[in-house]
């Protein structure tokens, strides 16, 4: 995954990611035209597809909903490094597919607009601006497959030979 830092600061909550008053869609790509909205008007049409976020502290916290990663998802972000996520926030991210880094050193050395390359088999993290590599733990396979897939649902699916 390559793409665009779109950096952002500590305890980003759900309803920053998206705000409760789109949640009455499941709709990932409605979902994504307001992604982050509260804290960066039109974000999504900013985003090309494969951004990145990079974001602080607790990123995810608050309540645990899945419309916040799909949301991420549908605004074309490909991946979230983070210093910590919340829990819940961080597993629903697998859930759907989102690919979640936990990297301080990558969080406190990207600036906004540098263009980073993630690979979450690796856990490696390289910033093409700034030529610098940074680690984050990687996906056991399992994760990765789940991730490859599109999400839980899907790895299922396949998993069990229902078409997809």
């Amino acid at each position: 995954m390559t793409g665009k830092v779109w950096k952002f600061g500590d305890n980003i909550d759900t309803d920053i990611i998206i705000p409760a008053r789109y949640l009455v869609t499941q709709d990932i790509e409605e979902l994504g035209k307001h992604c982050m909205e509260g804290v960066m008007p039109g974000f999504s049409s900013m985003v090309s597809k494969g951004d990145i976020i990079v974001a602080g502290r607790n990123f995810g916290c608050g309540s645990s909903r899945e419309h916040a990663p799909l949301a991420i998802l549908g605004a074309g972000i490909s991946a979230v490094i983070a210093i910590s996520f919340a829990r819940i926030f961080f597993r629903n991210s697998i859930n759907v597919g989102l690919p979640v880094l936990i990297s301080k050193e990558a969080v406190e050395e990207s600036g906004e607009g540098d263009i980073l390359e993630v690979n979450i088999e690796s856990g490696k993290i390289y910033n093409k601006t700034t030529g610098k590599w940074y680690n984050s733990e990687p996906y056991p396979p399992q994760l990765v497959e789940i991730i490859k897939s599109g999400g839980l649902t899907s790895y299922t699916k396949r998993r069990l030979g229902i078409n997809v």
